[in-house]
Formats: structure tokens, sequence, C-alpha cells
């Protein structure tokens, strides 16, 4: 009976169900998480992607919540361009944050990391200054 009531009030205590909002693209709940990490707990994974065919296993330990910094100087700077690219779809899907910590090294963290704060390079403050937003050099993205 308590089945057919969830059912018709659209209720459900099933811990199969269909997770709202960006929790749908998680392999594990932020429970399951701070259960096997504790609260304060968290796990971060630093990879040097040598093709962009890497960029899945980057995308893999996002969705297990582990943040990930990325060292982009072993990939040719199109291939750089592409596996960003794809971060940036995967941290959009999980409501994460992709941050630049330097030339051509990433941060991306889910949506359960707390990241305060900026990193500002002195050689953007000055491109700023002497170019626009849209005629900045290719190389100074990684």
């Amino acid at each position: 009976m308590g089945k057919f009531t969830d059912f018709l009030t659209g209720g459900s205590n099933d811990k199969n169900e269909i997770k709202e909002g960006d929790e749908q693209y998680y392999d594990v709940t932020k429970e399951e998480y701070h259960e096997q990490n504790g609260i304060a707990g968290s796990r971060m994974m630093l990879l040097e992607p040598r093709a962009y065919s890497e960029s899945q296993q980057i995308a893999d330990y996002l969705k297990k919540r582990s943040a990930v910094v990325v060292n982009l100087k072993r990939v040719t700077p199109d291939q750089a361009k592409r596996i960003i690219d794809f971060l940036y779809g995967t941290i959009y899907a999980i409501g994460g944050r992709l941050e630049k910590l330097g030339g051509g090294i990433f941060l991306a963290t889910p949506n359960n990391f707390n990241l305060e704060g900026t990193i500002t390079n002195d050689k953007d403050e000055k491109s700023h200054s002497k170019k626009g937003e849209n005629e900045k050099e290719e190389d100074d993205f990684f």
C-alpha cells in the first residue's frame, strides 16, 4: 500500500530515485562521500594528461567528488584547449568550478569543495592594460 501511495503522491523513499539538479551526474552522493572520507576529508588528484583521451579520467575523478589539479604542459596547445573545453562541460554539469593556478595548471573541483579567493597573474594585469579582452594572445591562456 505504501508504494501505491508514494506512486500517487509522487513521494518515494527509494534510494535509486532520480537525483535533482547537479547531483544526478555524480557517482557518489555527498552523504556517501562523507561516510568514506569524513566531513573534512577530501581527496585531490594530480594529473598530467599526455593526450586528449585522458580527459575522461579527469571527469571520472570529479564525478567521484575528488578535486583534480591538471598540468597541461605535456600536451600540445590544441589538445590542451580540447581538454579544457571538455572539463568546462563536466564542471558545468556537476556544478563545480575550474580555476587557473598558473601557466597550464588548472584546479577542477566538484560542488562539495569550498574554494575561496582568486589567483591573479602579473602577466594578466599587464596584458589587460595593453590589450582588450578579445585581443589576448593564445599563449596567455595556458
